[in-house]
């Protein structure tokens, strides 16, 4: 299908360009930074937002002194602010991909046969995703046993075949950030994949598929899954994937791929080793320069620092500076023609204000706007600002990635410190993100009314639609938490009618 251009700008390409101005702002930046090089990892995680589910204590006593002491290390090398630079993120919005479970390292098992513990950040799910936080935690094999799981229950606990970083260390740990040039390619021009491996429409220069890194990805792959050759598949879409082989004639010669001659049953293709997306897909922040869309300046620093001299990157002009609202200007005030004069508002004493009007005229004509009367058109405009001003679209941005600091500051820029909303989608976006924030901590707290393994009809078509709920207990399946489980499959339980 054709891609739609608005102004010329691909969609993905305008979502990232979103994402990157909302999604991480420079104070978590400069905030995660500090704290992460004064050595103090967990307070870089919660100026992130990244709430920590670890308990290394207990570690160390599951899975010995080594492990402990890897996991350490990786924690401080942590970058949590890279880290959610980097995470997967869906349209058109350009949130966090809900309820997923990325690997960040794996560390050696405790024992023959044992699962090999691994360093996860988990995403919430949809209905909690308020504040866009993120949790760092350890994988150990099972849900069974895992105090955090059976606290606040996780739709997709398991680490992710297609969305992991383990292989790609340089997404997050600041100490190898610098191989994120040679990883994504920016170290060279930009290349014609293939057609033959490609979907229709998906060929070409300005492709989203990094073909020309499929090969050597694809080694690292196959070597961390044990196999130094052989076939991998890469998914195209919905219910589409190549299924590729990786050829060499021998261990002196770079692998190649190529399709696959024969065709491989639907579950042994599904069982075969996915090329993961971050190394599937070219680079956004690489996409992004190459296009003239963003500048090195306006990109994570370390991210700035690999990628500032990739080849293909033109250096557009200077963006127009950014104005958060009609009423924000810090130069002059604003102004308004009124009753056939231009009149000024600026902000004084912490709220917007007529300037040019005595403060018992704006008395008179605020209580008689407030009897439904017509008003003075300076009290107008202030009256609109108040309700739906221009900078509108940017608090809901800011917002809905969930960065409330930022939101609040472009509304006190706009409106003062002491101003009061008035009803309007200005204060029903704040309400909106302040109701959805106790959902998220709810579900941190485990206090969620109802487990993953019941449908929320209700949440999806809404309170008045929603049709009644079945008497009978859900039926258990995957999602069921193995507290409730056990519980159900426990013998002692009564049952009616045992002694009829």
């Amino acid at each position: 299908m054709a891609l739609h251009l608005t102004d010329g700008i691909p969609p993905h390409l305008s979502m990232w360009r979103r994402v990157r101005e909302y999604a991480v702002p420079p104070s978590m930046i400069e905030t995660a930074t500090a704290r992460r090089a004064a050595g103090d990892w967990a307070g870089a995680c919660a100026a992130a937002r990244v709430d920590v589910d670890l308990d290394l204590r207990a570690l160390r006593h599951r899975h010995g002194t080594e492990t402990a002491t890897r996991l350490r290390a990786d924690l401080r090398r942590l970058a949590p602010d890279l880290l959610r630079w980097h995470l997967p993120r869906i349209a058109p919005d350009g949130r966090l991909r809900p309820g997923l479970t990325v690997a960040l390292a794996r560390y050696p098992g405790s024992g023959p046969g044992a699962a090999p513990p691994q360093l996860v950040v988990r995403t919430p799910p949809a209905r909690a995703d308020a504040g866009q936080r993120v949790s760092l935690a350890l994988w150990e094999g099972s849900a069974t046993g895992d105090p955090y799981l059976l606290r606040y229950p996780h739709p997709h606990p398991h680490p992710d075949r297609r969305f992991r970083l383990d292989l790609h260390r340089h997404l997050w740990d600041a100490a190898r950030s610098g191989e994120l040039a040679r990883r994504s390619g920016a170290d060279r021009p930009p290349s014609t994949p293939p057609p033959a491996v490609l979907p229709d429409g998906a060929a070409g220069p300005d492709s989203p598929w990094a073909v020309a890194r499929w090969a050597a990805e694809a080694e690292l792959l196959l070597r961390a899954e044990g196999r130094p050759r052989g076939s991998f598949a890469v998914r195209l879409g919905a219910h589409r994937r190549a299924v590729l082989e990786l050829v060499a004639p021998d261990d002196s010669h770079a692998p190649v791929f190529r399709p696959l001659r024969e065709t491989l049953p639907p579950q042994e293709a599904a069982a075969l080793p996915v090329l993961p997306e971050a190394a599937a897909r070219v680079l956004p922040d690489l996409e992004l320069l190459r296009a003239g869309l963003t500048t090195p300046d306006r990109l994570h620093p370390l991210v700035a620092a690999a990628l500032a001299r990739a080849p293909g990157c033109p250096a557009p002009p200077p963006p127009p500076a950014h104005v958060s609202g009609a009423l924000a200007g810090t130069g002059d005030p604003h102004r308004v023609e009124c009753r056939g004069q231009v009149h000024r508002i600026a902000l004084r004493d912490g709220v917007l204000t007529a300037v040019d009007h005595d403060p018992e005229q704006l008395r008179r004509e605020n209580l008689l706007m407030a009897l439904g009367g017509p008003g003075l058109p300076c009290l107008r405009a202030i009256d609109a600002v108040h309700r739906e001003p221009e900078a509108l679209p940017a608090v809901r941005e800011r917002l809905g990635h969930g960065d409330v600091a930022g939101a609040l500051a472009v509304v006190e820029a706009l409106l003062g410190p002491a101003a009061v909303l008035r009803d309007g989608p200005l204060r029903d976006a704040l309400e909106s993100a302040a109701a959805r924030r106790v959902d998220h901590g709810l579900f941190r707290a485990g206090l969620v009314s109802r487990h993953l393994a019941v449908r929320a009809e209700a949440d999806r078509d809404g309170p008045e639609t929603a049709r009644p709920r079945p008497s009978r207990s859900p039926r258990a399946d995957r999602h069921t938490p193995p507290e409730l489980r056990r519980k159900r499959g426990s013998r002692n339980r009564p049952r009616a009618g045992m002694f009829a």
